[in-house]
């Protein structure tokens, strides 16, 4: 299916994304990363990059740098070690949502820590407001497989009782759904709306002043929103679902 563009959204189809395969790590790019390069994918607002990482048992990310971004860890299967040039270390699950701001420089390393299980998680990278932050680490337990059948916010410039905070004008929403649950979610006259599906299948429902449209997205799709639009999702089989809030 190629990819559908109009002035109210874009799908960015799951067969799209660029792959990097290893022997211990099965990977898709929604966006430019690595030696993937396509520049009709560099991000979308501070949104710069959505990795959907399949890590094989004992497999991880040696030690490496990062500067000046927020990277969000988001954890699907498995389990994830983090370890960091700051003394964090800590191992996050499903349900549980990691946040490191890069800031003036940060080391750490990632890893699966099972001998017997796959891990899979995703890794966003966010554009922060201001550059030469001091590095920073968080974790939460979002409560997300906990509750089916909402969206509920686990990353916001606020942070929370189950969010991390983020230095940008960014929120995220996740939501599990059962087949015949959905949500609906409304973005302001300036905001603007990335859908990414995890895993499943939805209907989404888009809705402007004079529009209406359809469509069916599936594991690994992405959607862009033009600003103001409200949406309603509905998943047509199990789903698990990731709703970004961008200025």
């Amino acid at each position: 299916m190629s990819t559908t563009d109009t002035t109210r959204f874009r799908l960015h189809p799951a067969a799209e994304r660029g792959p990097t395969n290893l022997r211990w790590l099965d990977s898709r790019h929604t966006f430019s990363f690595g030696r993937f390069h396509d520049p009709s994918k560099m991000g979308f607002r501070a949104l710069r990059v959505i990795n959907d990482d399949r890590i094989a048992p004992g497999g991880g990310f040696a030690e490496h740098p990062h500067d000046n971004m927020e990277i969000v860890s988001y954890v699907v299967e498995g389990a994830l070690a983090h370890k960091d040039s700051l003394g964090n270390g800590s191992t996050i699950r499903p349900g549980d949502i990691q946040r490191m701001t890069a800031g003036t420089g940060i080391r750490h390393s990632e890893f699966n820590p099972s001998d017997a299980e796959r891990g899979r998680f995703l890794q966003i990278w966010i554009i922060p407001d201001r550059e030469g932050l001091a590095p920073d680490y968080e974790e939460k337990a979002t409560g997300v497989h906990e509750k089916t059948g909402s969206l509920r916010t686990i990353v916001s410039p606020e942070g929370g009782e189950h969010a991390v905070r983020i230095n940008a004008d960014v929120s995220i929403d996740a939501g599990v759904f059962e087949a015949g649950q959905g949500a609906t979610k409304s973005f302001g006259p300036s905001r603007y709306g990335w859908i990414q599906v995890v895993r499943g299948d939805l209907a989404l429902t888009i809705t402007s002043e004079k529009h209406r449209d359809e469509l069916t997205i599936g594991e690994g799709d992405g959607v862009e929103l033009a600003p103001g639009a409200t949406i309603h999702l509905e998943a047509t089989r199990r789903a698990e679902v990731l709703v970004f809030d961008l200025a």
